[in-house]
C-alpha cells in the first residue's frame, strides 16, 4: 500500500514562503473546507483570494488573529506531486539541510543545452526571491550538472 507524502517547511513567514514555492513549482493554495473560491478553467484562485478565505474561515472557527498566518499549504493542481505544508517556527535555520528538494527543470537535456535550461530556470527563481548558491558542471557519467539555490528563507534546493 502506497502512502501520500507531505513535505513540511519550517518558516518565519509561511504565507510568503508558500507563495514562492507555488510560483516555483506551479502549485496552488487550497481553499478552506466548504469554500468555493473564484477561479476559472484557465486560472486558479490567486494567493490573496485564498488567504482572505482562510482568514475568514479561521476567524469563524475561533482561531485568534495572531495565529491565522502561522500555516499555509500547497497542492499539485494535477494531483501527482506531494502536498507542501509551511509552519511558523521562531528559530532561524542554522545548518545545511540534510534533506532537500530537487526541482527537475531540465529532464532529458544534456550538456550545454541542459545547463542553459537550468540557468534560465535559475534566473526566474532568483527574480522570485531565491538566491543562487553554486553551479556544478556536468561530470559524466555520474552527474549531468546542476545548480544549487536557496529559497527566500535559506532552504537549499537543487535545479536538476
Amino acid at each position: 500500500m502506497s502512502r501520500h507524502l507531505q513535505i513540511t517547511f519550517d518558516a518565519h513567514d509561511p504565507r510568503a514562503l508558500s507563495v514562492f514555492w507555488a510560483e516555483a513549482l506551479g502549485y496552488v493554495h487550497p481553499g478552506p473546507p466548504g469554500t468555493d473560491l473564484p477561479g476559472s478553467a484557465d486560472r486558479a484562485p490567486v494567493a490573496e483570494e485564498v488567504f482572505a478565505a482562510w482568514d475568514e474561515f479561521l476567524a469563524r472557527v475561533g482561531v485568534p488573529a495572531e495565529q491565522r498566518t502561522a500555516k499555509a499549504a500547497l497542492e499539485d493542481p494535477e494531483g501527482h506531486g506531494p502536498r507542501l505544508f509551511f509552519q511558523q517556527v521562531p528559530e532561524d535555520k542554522v545548518a545545511k539541510n540534510r534533506v532537500h528538494l530537487d526541482v527537475r527543470a531540465a529532464p532529458g537535456l544534456e550538456g550545454e543545452e541542459r545547463m542553459a535550461a537550468l540557468e534560465a530556470a535559475c534566473a526566474r527563481l532568483v527574480a522570485l526571491g531565491a538566491s543562487r548558491v553554486s553551479r556544478h558542471e556536468p561530470a559524466p557519467p555520474l552527474s549531468a550538472g546542476f545548480l544549487v539555490l536557496a529559497d527566500p528563507e535559506g532552504n537549499e534546493f537543487c535545479l536538476d
